[in-house]
């Protein structure tokens, strides 16, 4: 039973990689938003963090739009740069995580700050899953750079656990030394700026944006509310 169930999840995962594929090949760039967002040349000062929280087409457009924040490169962290591969990542076939990697001027967002970013964004509460994501490629993670953002991360998850922001659900957000950082394939960057109308976004990162506050990328063929997912698939990162 295990076997097939396996065999199921692989066979899904390559369907929905080819309908993702062909969803990205007829959408055209976000009229609304810059498609090249990212600062290449940081001031001094410049700092770096790291998070896991799903899918990182998702957290990577969540931080784009955060004041403070001067680039957000999608990527993989937790295994060897052999196994930093997006069909192997995607499969749960590595020690990776989707991740995003963040560099913020601390005179504008403070790393606190940017930890309530992260923490509203998604469901810290999940165990190896975010929405229809499934897989401890998934999990939500926070990989710390120094003792201060470790330090910063366990008193966040401590005050929210007190304060039953998530009532008496616990928060399984794992706190780990960052490590090597491999940037993901160039079609992950920049995701939802530059497919716009792909049905994932609409169906999971779009009603995020709205409740967040954020604003939602649109293309100028049409709007992202009216263009829906490939029938009988849920297209994901």
């Amino acid at each position: 039973m295990k076997t097939l169930s396996k065999s199921l999840t692989h066979l899904s995962v390559i369907l929905i990689t080819l309908l993702s594929a062909s969803a990205c090949l007829s959408s055209g760039p976000a009229a609304n938003l810059a498609t090249s967002p990212d600062a290449t040349e940081f001031p001094e000062g410049t700092e770096v963090a790291t998070f896991g929280a799903g899918c990182f087409w998702c957290v990577e457009e969540v931080f784009h739009q955060t004041p403070g924040v001067l680039s957000a490169v999608s990527g993989y962290m937790g295994g060897t740069a052999e196994t930093a591969d997006y069909q192997l990542v995607a499969r749960g076939r590595t020690d990776h995580v989707e991740v995003v990697q963040v560099h913020f001027d601390p005179n504008t967002l403070s790393f606190d700050q940017l930890l309530d970013v992260f923490f509203k964004q998604h469901d810290p509460t999940t165990l190896d899953r975010q929405g229809p994501d499934v897989g401890p490629q998934y999990r939500s993670i926070v990989f710390y750079h120094d003792d201060l953002q470790k330090l910063a991360t366990e008193a966040k998850i401590k005050a929210l656990t007190e304060e039953a922001v998530y009532g008496k659900r616990t928060i399984v957000t794992e706190v780990s030394e960052a490590m090597p950082f491999y940037e993901a394939e160039d079609y992950h960057q920049n995701f939802a700026r530059l497919n716009p109308r792909h049905g994932y976004l609409i169906i999971h990162l779009y009603p995020k944006l709205r409740k967040l506050g954020l604003k939602v990328p649109s293309s100028s063929g049409a709007s992202p509310k009216e263009t829906s997912a490939p029938k009988g698939s849920t297209p994901k990162s």
